[in-house]
């Protein structure tokens, strides 16, 4: 079951810091290229919180297209032959389902 984004108190209504948009905020994402148990890899920006990973603006990494591994990915960005499915939304995971994440150039992303 997920976790409510918006809680009602004496007429006055709550909204979970993470569920607001923050698109126009100038501060850097954390974007990481994050693989999973049973070899899912996705990418987007990435936030820990309460032993569960969250993933938003997430991308399953479908073929690197690299010639260098995951570190030319996360240093270059998406490649041309790269290809990326997008998840629309929000990947969220138990954090001991993470094998590793690598921190991405946010801008190449």
């Amino acid at each position: 079951m997920s976790e409510p984004k918006t809680l009602m108190v004496n007429d006055v209504k709550y909204v979970r810091e993470y569920s607001i948009n923050t698109a126009n905020d100038s501060g850097p994402k954390d974007i990481r290229i994050v693989v999973l148990q049973r070899g899912w890899v996705v990418v987007g920006e990435y936030r820990s919180e309460n032993g569960q990973v969250f993933v938003e603006n997430a991308s399953v990494i479908r073929r690197w297209g690299t010639t260098e591994g995951i570190g030319e990915l996360a240093k270059k960005g998406r490649l041309p032959n790269t290809v990326l499915d997008k998840c629309n939304g929000t990947v969220q995971v138990n954090d001991l389902a993470v094998v590793l994440t690598v921190k991405c150039e946010a801008a190449k992303w």
